[in-house]
């Protein structure tokens, strides 16, 4: 199959693309997301017949931010978007006179930087976002593994402190709550409250209060080298960290991959990953350890994933 378009639904801008068989990127299109259901449909179609102008498209691969049925058609529920069993493929079918997919969004990018990006040269790889939230992907076998309804991999909704923070799905400590970029944001607000002789850069910022600061903040701190915000991404660091030595133990990959806004900032975040992975791995002096990569494709990889799944059908 030749050229397809991937589709990449965010908060405030949907991005489509036009693809080749490489994961070259040939054309590109961003329009905004409305809030309503139909609009929302509309303005997807109305995408994907704007970069397709002029390209000769097999089909169209939509990553979409929620549970997605097993027949990759149907989102079952969307956290942020009012989509309850929406028929999203049948819909964007019939606006664009092409075969669509629809895949969750997290396992797009997954897809996409297994096939395209940092896990190339790997059969057996799991990947996880750190971004707002956290999401994932399962690629065992050089197969993505869905699960028999469609809905795996949501790791950031695995309870990880029993009775711990509430989170957005309603449920009390999942681990999105202690490793995602809310999370980072919320460390670095208690630390600089707790002591702010220690966080003079960070505050600065800001608007001098720890409630007016912000994840951008805490990075270009973090970089300066302020002392709280350092600290902040190191607990970050070992929650997700030991999050992922626990996926060691179910899934024995070759290779994590670490996307998402937080992973934006490197070594910096990567290193006491690491660590931390190493520090709670069981039988770490005994097994082979998984490699902790950074993403490679940043923004682009959900959109490149999800127009390869389109090319398979």
């Amino acid at each position: 199959m030749g050229l397809t378009i991937g589709v990449d639904i965010g908060g405030t801008k949907i991005a489509a693309g036009v693809v080749d068989e490489e994961g070259s990127i040939l054309e590109t299109c961003k329009v905004p997301t409305p809030h309503a259901t139909d609009a929302l449909t509309e303005a997807i179609a109305e995408a994907v017949r704007t970069v397709g102008a002029g390209h000769q498209i097999e089909a169209v691969g939509i990553g979409a931010a929620g549970y997605v049925d097993e027949k990759r058609a149907t989102v079952l529920f969307a956290p942020n978007i009012d989509w309850r069993h929406e028929p999203l493929k049948d819909k964007v079918e019939q606006r664009v006179g092409l075969p669509v997919v629809v895949e969750n969004d997290a396992n797009a990018a997954a897809w996409g930087e297994y096939k395209f990006g940092a896990g190339q040269g790997h059969s057996d790889v799991i990947c996880i976002t750190l971004g707002t939230g956290l999401g994932g992907g399962i690629i065992i076998g050089n197969k993505l593994r869905r699960g028999r309804f469609g809905v795996a991999a949501e790791f950031g909704h695995i309870r990880v402190v029993p009775d711990g923070l509430l989170c957005g799905c309603g449920n009390q400590g999942c681990w999105e709550q202690y490793a995602s970029g809310r999370a980072l944001l919320r460390y670095a607000r208690q630390r600089a409250f707790a002591t702010p002789e220690n966080a003079q850069i960070l505050l600065a910022l800001g608007d001098g209060t720890s409630e007016g600061i912000q994840g951008r903040h805490v990075s270009e701190a973090a970089r300066q080298g302020d002392p709280v915000a350092i600290d902040s991404f190191r607990e970050l660091a070992r929650w997700a960290g030991a999050g992922l030595a626990d996926l060691a133990s179910l899934f024995d990959p070759s290779a994590f991959i670490v996307g998402g806004g937080v992973s934006d900032e490197g070594e910096l975040v990567l290193g006491p990953i690491r660590k931390s992975f190493r520090r709670w791995l069981v039988g770490n002096q005994w097994r082979p350890h998984a490699q902790v990569l950074a993403a490679q494709l940043g923004g682009k990889a959900g959109l490149v994933g999800a127009a390869d799944l389109a090319r398979q059908g």
